[in-house]
C-alpha cells in the first residue's frame, strides 16, 4: 500500500512541486524509452540484417512517385493497380537488398549506406515535385550544374522531405552495432542472401510475366522510377562515362573544308549569328499559332518560322553537342568516339568563329577548339546592375553588350572572309522562369514566383513561362536590329533554334530531361526562326516565296549542321544538301526545274 500511495503523496505538496514531479517522471520515462531503443540498436547483428531492413525501408518510404504512376496507369482502379504495386514493391525490395548485399561487410560501410539513403530521399523529392525520372542523362545533367542552378532548386520543402525520409534510417545506421564475422563465413552468407533475393525476384517476374512484360514495355519510364535502384544505376553509369572519357579519341571531320565561290568577289563578308535557345517550346511562339502574342518583335521583323521541328534530346547536355554534330541524332548517340563539330568545320574553312555563352553550364564541348567566352565575365558595374539582378546570372541582352569589341578581337584575316557568332542563351531555363524576363516584358500576370512549380496555379506557371518567351522575342528582336545596324559592312543573317522544350504540368510533369522515347511532345517540339538581310538574301539567291512554302516541312536538329554550312557557302565532304533546310529555295535549286512544292510556293 505504501508503494501505491507514493504518487498522491508526491503530488500533495505545492503545485510547483507536483508539476516538477510530473516533469521528472516524464523525463525518466522518455529517457528509459530512449535507452531501451539504444540498447536494442546496440545488440550485435550482422550487416546482412541491416541491409535487409534498409532495403525494405527504402522500398516503402522512397517509392511514392512509382506507386502514384502505377495508380495513374491503372486509372485509379484498385483492382487494376494493386497487383502491379505489389509486384513492383517485391521487385524493388529484392533489387535494393541485392544491391546493398554487395556492401554488407562492416561498420565502415555505414557512410555508403547513409549516402544511398540521401540519394533516395533527394531523388524522391525531385521525382514527386517535378515529375522527372532518374535516368543516366538526368544524372549527368545534375553533375554539370552550377550554383545558380542549384540555388533555383533549393527550398524548405526539399529539406523537409529529405529529413522526413532519411532521419530515421540515419539514426539507426549510426547507432547500429555490427557483429564481426570471419571473412569466408561472411562471403558465403552474403552470396546466399544475394542469390536468395535474386531467385525471389526472378520467380515473381516469371510468375507475373504476362502482366509485367506489357507494363514495362508500354511504360518504360517506370524502370527509372525504382528508388534507390535507378539513381544508383544512373550515377554509376555517369561515373563510368567520366572515368573512361579519356579513352575516346577525337575524330577529325574538318578536312577538306573550304569557302565556296561566293567569297571570290564578295563586296562584304557575311556575318551570321546562330542563337542556341534554351528550353523554348514551339507551341508557345505566336509565330507558330499560339493564342498569346509572345513574339511581337519577331513578327514585326518578318522572320521565317519553321513550325514542325524536333530536338535531338530533351536536355542541354544531350541536345547541344548533338545539334552541332555532323553525325545526326542516331550517329551521335551510337558513336564510341568524339567527333569535331560545326564550329570546327567553319573555323577550318577560314572563317572567324566565336562562341558566347550566357549559360553557366557552358557549351558542352562544342566550343572547346574555337574562341569562346562567358557573357557575364568581366562586366562593368553599370551593366551588372542593369542586366544581372541575381549577381552571377544575367539576362540574355548582356550578350549584345561589347559584342563589337569581341568581334574586333578576332583575327583580321578571318574577319575579312566572314564571321559566325554562336550565342548560347539562358532563355527559359527553369524552374525559376520569373527570373528569365525583364520587367518590361512581363506582360502576362500574375506569374509564378517560386521554384516549387506545383505550388503555383497552372495559369501563374504559364504566365511566368510565356514572359520568358516574350523576353527571348525581345532579345532576338534586338539581335536583328544589331545586325541591321552593321549591314553596311556585312551581309547579315540570324538563325535561332532551341535545344529542347519543357513540360509545364502536362501529365504531372515539369521541367525536361525525360528519356527521349517516353518524353512528351512538348519536351521535343522546338522553335526554329531565321532572318536575312537583303544583302544576305541576294548573296544566297534565296526566294522568300519559296521559303514561306517550306515552313511546315518537318525538320530536326540534324538539319542545323548542313543549313549553316549551306548558308555560309562552306564546302565540306560532310555537307549533305538534302538536310539543308534552305537547299530547295537557294538559287542553284531554283534555276533548274522546280519541284511541285516550289512551284506551288512561287505560284
Amino acid at each position: 500500500m505504501a508503494r501505491n500511495l507514493s504518487w498522491p503523496l508526491a503530488l500533495s505538496g505545492t503545485p510547483d512541486t507536483g508539476a516538477s514531479s510530473l516533469a521528472q517522471v516524464a523525463t525518466q520515462l522518455a529517457g528509459s524509452r530512449w535507452q531501451a531503443v539504444r540498447d536494442w540498436l546496440a545488440r550485435p547483428r550482422s550487416a546482412r540484417t541491416l541491409v535487409v531492413w534498409l532495403g525494405l525501408y527504402l522500398t516503402l518510404a522512397c517509392n511514392w512517385p512509382l506507386w502514384g504512376e502505377l495508380m495513374h496507369i491503372g486509372n485509379g482502379q484498385a483492382a487494376d493497380y494493386l497487383p502491379h504495386v505489389a509486384l513492383m514493391a517485391l521487385l524493388v525490395a529484392c533489387g535494393s537488398i541485392a544491391m546493398l548485399s554487395l556492401s554488407a561487410w562492416s561498420r565502415w560501410m555505414k557512410p555508403l549506406w547513409m549516402a544511398v539513403v540521401l540519394v533516395a530521399a533527394v531523388s524522391q523529392h525531385y521525382m514527386a515535385t517535378y515529375g522527372v525520372v532518374m535516368d543516366p542523362t538526368m544524372m549527368a545533367n545534375a553533375t554539370q550544374t552550377d550554383m545558380s542552378e542549384v540555388r533555383d532548386l533549393l527550398n524548405w520543402r526539399l529539406l523537409f522531405n529529405v529529413l522526413l525520409v532519411s532521419a530515421l534510417p540515419m539514426v539507426v545506421i549510426w547507432h547500429a552495432r555490427l557483429r564481426r564475422e570471419r571473412l569466408l563465413s561472411q562471403v558465403w552468407r552474403n552470396a546466399v542472401l544475394l542469390l536468395a533475393v535474386a531467385a525471389v525476384a526472378l520467380g515473381a517476374a516469371l510468375a507475373m510475366n504476362r502482366e509485367l512484360a506489357p507494363l514495362m514495355r508500354n511504360h518504360t519510364k517506370l524502370r527509372y522510377m525504382t528508388n534507390p535502384l535507378a539513381p544508383v544505376y544512373s550515377a554509376v553509369m555517369t561515373g563510368k562515362r567520366v572515368i573512361f572519357k579519356h579513352q575516346r579519341k577525337l575524330i577529325p571531320v574538318s578536312g577538306g573544308a573550304a569557302l565556296g565561290a561566293s567569297y571570290a568577289d564578295q563586296a562584304k563578308p557575311p556575318l551570321f549569328v546562330v542563337v542556341v535557345g534554351e528550353t523554348a517550346r514551339a507551341d508557345h511562339f505566336a509565330l507558330n499559332g499560339y493564342e498569346r502574342d509572345t513574339t511581337p518583335q519577331l513578327a514585326a521583323r518578318k522572320v521565317l518560322s519553321w513550325k514542325n521541328v524536333h530536338s535531338c534530346g530533351t536536355s542541354t547536355l544531350a541536345s547541344v553537342p548533338c545539334m552541332f554534330s555532323p553525325l545526326g541524332k542516331a550517329g551521335y548517340e551510337s558513336a564510341s568516339d568524339d567527333y569535331e563539330n560545326l564550329a570546327d568545320v567553319l573555323q577550318a574553312a577560314g572563317l572567324a568563329v566565336f562562341w558566347l555563352d550566357n549559360q553557366p553550364g557552358g557549351c558542352k564541348g562544342v566550343c572547346d577548339r574555337v574562341p569562346h567566352a562567358s557573357a557575364f565575365a568581366d562586366l562593368d558595374s553599370v551593366t551588372k546592375t542593369a542586366l544581372c539582378p541575381g549577381g552571377d546570372e544575367c539576362l540574355d541582352e548582356v550578350m549584345l553588350r561589347g559584342l563589337d569589341a569581341r568581334i574586333e578581337a578576332l583575327p583580321a584575316e578571318r574577319r575579312a572572309r566572314g564571321v559566325v557568332l554562336l550565342m548560347h542563351q539562358m532563355g527559359s531555363h527553369g524552374p525559376a522562369y520569373y527570373q528569365r524576363s525583364s520587367r518590361s516584358t512581363k506582360r502576362f500576370m500574375p506569374e509564378c514566383k517560386v521554384n516549387v512549380l506545383s505550388d503555383c496555379s497552372h495559369d501563374e506557371l504559364l504566365n511566368a513561362f510565356d514572359n520568358s518567351i516574350a523576353y527571348t522575342d525581345d532579345f532576338l528582336g534586338k539581335t536583328i536590329d544589331w545586325l541591321k545596324a552593321r549591314s553596311d559592312r556585312y551581309d547579315t543573317a540570324m538563325l535561332y533554334l532551341s535545344d529542347h522544350g519543357e513540360s509545364l504540368g502536362e501529365f504531372g510533369l515539369f521541367l525536361h530531361g525525360m528519356p527521349y522515347g517516353v518524353a512528351p511532345e512538348v519536351q521535343k517540339h522546338v522553335p526554329w526562326v531565321m532572318w536575312f538581310s537583303d544583302g544576305m538574301r541576294e548573296r544566297e539567291k534565296l526566294s522568300r516565296n519559296c521559303l514561306e512554302g517550306e515552313l511546315d516541312k518537318p525538320l530536326t536538329h540534324d538539319n542545323l549542321y548542313h543549313t549553316v554550312l549551306g548558308t555560309m557557302d562552306v564546302q565540306s565532304p560532310t555537307y549533305k544538301p538534302g538536310l539543308d533546310a534552305l537547299g530547295e529555295c537557294r538559287g542553284d535549286a531554283l534555276a533548274g526545274k522546280p519541284s511541285p512544292k516550289v512551284t506551288r510556293a512561287l505560284g
